[in-house]
């Protein structure tokens, strides 16, 4: 390795850093920020009209509820004599897809053969939703959201929400 003037190589106080290590004349005091990726306003309101569209072409009245990578709500939008339930069920779906990055209906395959969590997890975790309607947002394989779609079967909420996913591919 050449020094910096392009002559010998530097001998002393040289050392190779390795960046998963950490060195004790680093600053060893950590960022007071963390930059996490989420989904845009914008991009969350698009999924939510592409959602919407696709439940009014089947005749059924939905809530769509878009959270960001936190599971706070960002957008959210009830149709005209969508059930009163599906007001605080679409906006638990987003929230149990993106707390663990997994499909509301995939829950149901993850727990339904483990009696401790088939009995507790639906009971111990606040606003665990175990049917479908409710998918992870990934951008770039990180979760940067959830969608969460209810008022009718969760076969039908789940065509619902693919729908509202499809514009932000």
């Amino acid at each position: 390795m050449r020094g910096r003037s392009g002559g010998s190589p530097r001998r002393s106080g040289y050392r190779r850093r390795d960046p998963f290590l950490s060195y004790q004349d680093e600053p060893t005091t950590p960022s007071p920020v963390v930059h996490r990726p989420t989904i845009s306003r914008a991009a969350a309101a698009a999924a939510v009209e592409a959602a919407i569209a696709r439940a009014e072409s089947i005749g059924m009245p939905v809530t769509v509820a878009i959270c960001d990578e936190s599971g706070v709500l960002k957008v959210y939008q009830r149709m005209d004599a969508a059930p009163l339930v599906s007001v605080q069920l679409a906006q638990d779906k987003a929230y149990t897809a993106v707390g663990f990055g997994l499909s509301s209906d995939g829950w149901y395959d993850f727990i339904k053969d483990d009696g401790p969590l088939a009995l507790g997890a639906p009971a111990g975790v606040d606003r665990l939703v175990t049917f479908g309607g409710g998918f992870p947002i990934r951008v770039d394989g990180v979760v940067v959201g959830g969608i969460g779609v209810s008022g009718g079967h969760y076969t039908q909420d789940m065509e619902v929400a693919r729908a509202g996913l499809a514009v932000l591919e």
